[in-house]
């Protein structure tokens, strides 16, 4: 089965939704059509010139980066700088260029789940601030005969997805009663009396930005002429959503040894260290991406060792007189890893869906940085 941008775009929000995005960030669609059809998707970390125009010599219709092409409006189209070369060789090629940034972060099974986990860290639980599960409750009436349809139109929608689940729902059957009023124009008895008749509850979740979405695709399906339906907001049970992740060592040792396990773990040619090497370390703190801005919520996590990239001069400073130590294992390394693996989860998901995309991992980009 052939698919959209759009399609991608949908699938990628199951994994990365956009909502967990910090707010001056610029995540999702860069350029491209959202009807455009997709044969070929390449995962890179970064849309620089070099990354867009091979991608855009090997024929591929969507390039799907971590970092955004656009973090503020443009106030120019220059052909002649790295900006105007990347939106003209994308536009003149049909390609599609798409972002998820600190929403892949902050979601559960993102990137610092992942190189949490790829450092040996088990028990996690979000650093920062934890972002808010918006979802509501939808409950809504169908009669028994018109059940298998309306349910059809329901899983039409993103309704129902629960973490790696989609279509959840829970029904049960009872008894309705109504009595049309002189106006209306009822799906079966008559204005005026009482009817009871057999219908279906039905309970799902729909997220907050697409409850009335959700419900006017229902009432497409539904044979009543006004659908009866309740719409509960529910409360955050899940941890795992932000940036930054606190996880505990199988076993604790010194802060020099795990610096080293880090950099095996990585495959990586340096780390840089700080605070007193014979530290005991049993609990760690990783952020993707540049970590400054959560080094005041690692002095008050209680970990031990910070592992993150771009950290400074005075974050250094600030952890040594602390008796806390820092692990900088630079921006490039603490993201690239998700090109990978997102390209593979991709590659899972779309083939359950019995669409038809080659996927491949952009394996060519380089830390920009050279340590002479």
């Amino acid at each position: 089965m052939k698919a959209t941008v759009a399609d991608i775009i949908k699938t990628m929000e199951s994994v990365a939704p956009s909502r967990l995005a910090e707010e001056w960030d610029n995540v999702g669609l860069q350029i491209g059509d959202r009807k455009q059809t997709v044969e070929t998707i390449r995962v890179a970390l970064d849309p620089t010139p070099d990354v867009v125009a091979g991608a855009a010599k090997d024929g591929i219709d969507l390039l799907i980066t971590h970092h955004p092409l656009i973090f503020h409006p443009l106030k120019a189209v220059d052909l002649d700088t790295p900006m105007g070369f990347i939106v003209q060789t994308a536009l003149k090629h049909r390609m599609a260029i798409y972002s998820a940034h600190t929403n892949l972060d902050s979601a559960s099974d993102g990137l610092n789940d992942i190189l949490a986990s790829r450092i040996g860290l088990n028990d996690l639980k979000v650093l920062g601030n934890v972002k808010p599960t918006e979802n509501y409750k939808l409950v809504f009436y169908v009669p028994s005969a018109y059940e298998h349809t309306v349910m059809t139109s329901l899983f039409e929608t993103n309704a129902g997805e629960i973490e790696n689940y989609s279509c959840c729902s829970f029904r049960n059957k009872g008894e309705g009663t109504y009595k049309p009023g002189p106006l209306s124009k009822p799906f079966s008895g008559n204005i005026g009396e009482i009817s009871h008749t057999d219908e279906v509850r039905i309970e799902t979740v729909v997220r907050k930005n697409e409850v009335t979405s959700v419900v006017d695709h229902i009432k497409k399906h539904h044979p009543y002429e006004t659908m009866a339906y309740d719409i509960y907001p529910l409360l955050s049970s899940d941890r795992k959503q932000g940036l930054g992740r606190i996880g505990k060592l199988d076993k604790g040792m010194d802060l020099r040894s795990f610096a080293l396990s880090v950099k095996t773990k990585l495959g990586l040619d340096h780390v840089k260290l700080a605070g007193n090497p014979d530290l005991t370390v049993k609990t760690v703190a990783v952020c993707s991406g540049s970590g400054s801005g959560l080094i005041d919520g690692f002095v008050i996590s209680g970990a031990q060792v910070y592992v993150s990239g771009d950290l400074g001069y005075h974050d250094a400073r600030t952890v040594e007189a602390l008796n806390l130590g820092i692990i900088d294992i630079g921006h490039f390394a603490s993201e690239h890893l998700i090109v990978d693996v997102l390209a593979r989860r991709l590659r899972s998901i779309l083939s359950e869906g019995d669409i038809d995309v080659k996927i491949d991992a952009y394996t060519l980009e380089q830390e920009p940085f050279m340590i002479l």
